[in-house]
């Protein structure tokens, strides 16, 4: 018997030794080493601009996840697909403690609430300690007074909730519970008239609305949240990039009109604000677009040649549709305070203002200008914004800013 014939003995055989027998299981195989370019390939995919990762895939699938990608993101509806050819086999295994855990989303209420905590909580602690540490007499009341007048309420607000408080009251005392009811009554008496949505009339297409403000207010991005949200209504929608004097707005606006799936007219900086207006229109005219809402560029309501720029824009629209703008919204920074005042005395006067936006309420503990703009102009407010969110832009509810302002529970 030759040497190869031999069988190989028990050692050889259980050391591996003398012998070409194969492993029985695929498992028993020694480790092939890894060389850098069997290295995982981990692939970020920010799916159609949402802003929201997909999860790590690592392995052979990566090329197919990176195209289904780059398929998502040139699709004309921004949602991923994933080829009818790919291969059912081809399915990504990522472990539990990798994916997200998704937050729950947050009620209107809750982030109205949230969002003006800053202003409540100053109101709160005022209004706490003052009626704890003292009796109700006239120098609580001019404190009361000055509480509120720090908030930004005003001083006519805040001798009506003073006065109100102070009625009657003088021997029986009140509780500073008792006065914030008192305070969130009063300020949803002065803002329910004004509380007023934003009605698009269908028989005029395009509606027209026209952006302005001062710079930093939040105007580019104001336009790109109602045009997500009158996207989700159903309604076509242009944007028209009349801040001509910033590339970076130019840029902010092409980005929503991905998002959202608007059309989007724009031109170079530096280009005539005006002229593009005129444009826009025509282009929605003939388009049947539902909503046309133009940028404007961000001006100081004290530069009077600014000012008039915004009411050549004004006076070329209506060149194209004579009841055009149907709306003027100016955008109001809340953290500005009692500047405000004075933005919508110049705006309303240059650009025929119709209605308020208000922004950033959850930076600032000056949230009362709302109350404060609302007992002075009677202007409809039609939305406010408390974060950066699309959704943190909401119709304006005078019930529930009221008692959120006063840091109560919301109305059952």
């Amino acid at each position: 018997m030759s040497d190869s014939d031999k069988k190989p003995g028990f050692l050889a055989r259980l050391f591996g030794r003398g012998g070409k027998a194969e492993p029985e299981h695929e498992s028993a195989r020694a480790p092939v080493a890894q060389t850098e370019a069997d290295a995982p390939v981990v692939v970020d995919v920010d799916v159609a601009g949402s802003g929201v990762p997909t999860p790590d895939i690592t392995g052979d699938v990566a090329a197919t996840a990176a195209a289904t990608a780059s398929d998502a993101a040139a699709s004309e509806d921004g949602v991923a697909r994933i080829p009818a050819d790919t291969p059912a086999s081809s399915s990504v295994a990522v472990p539990e403690q990798d994916l997200p855990v998704p937050a729950p989303r947050r009620s209107w209420w809750t982030r109205l609430s949230a969002g003006l905590s800053r202003t409540s909580s100053a109101l709160t602690t005022g209004i706490t300690d003052l009626f704890t540490k003292r009796k109700l007499d006239a120098g609580t009341l001019d404190d009361l007074e000055d509480i509120l007048i720090q908030a930004d309420l005003g001083v006519d607000t805040a001798a009506r909730v003073a006065k109100v408080v102070g009625s009657s009251r003088y021997e029986k005392g009140i509780s500073g519970d008792e006065v914030r009811a008192i305070l969130a009554g009063e300020v949803g008496d002065i803002l329910r008239p004004v509380a007023s949505p934003l009605v698009i009339d269908a028989a005029m297409k395009p509606f027209v609305i026209l952006m302005v403000g001062v710079n930093g207010s939040g105007k580019t991005t104001t336009i790109g949240k109602l045009s997500a949200k009158f996207r989700a209504e159903g309604r076509s929608v242009m944007l028209a990039a009349g801040d001509t004097f910033r590339a970076a707005a130019i840029e902010q606006l092409k980005v929503w009109g991905e998002r959202t799936r608007a059309t989007v007219i724009a031109r170079e900086q530096g280009a005539d604000a005006a002229g593009l207006a005129f444009d826009a229109l025509e282009q929605a005219k003939a388009a049947g677009t539902d909503v046309l809402l133009i940028d404007t560029a961000g001006r100081l309501q004290n530069r009077t040649e600014l000012m008039e720029e915004l009411a050549k824009v004004v006076r070329v629209i209506r060149k194209v549709d004579n009841g055009a703008p149907h709306a003027v919204l100016l955008v109001l920074d809340a953290t500005v305070g009692q500047n405000a005042i004075a933005q919508v005395e110049v705006f309303r006067q240059m650009a025929g203002v119709t209605g308020l936006v208000m922004t950033k309420l959850d930076g600032t503990a000056r949230g009362g200008i709302l109350v404060s703009l609302a007992s002075k102009f009677a202007l409809p407010v039609h939305f406010i914004g408390v974060g950066e969110g699309v959704d943190d832009l909401e119709p304006f509810d005078a019930t529930d800013f009221a008692r959120a302002i006063a840091g109560l529970e919301r109305a059952a």
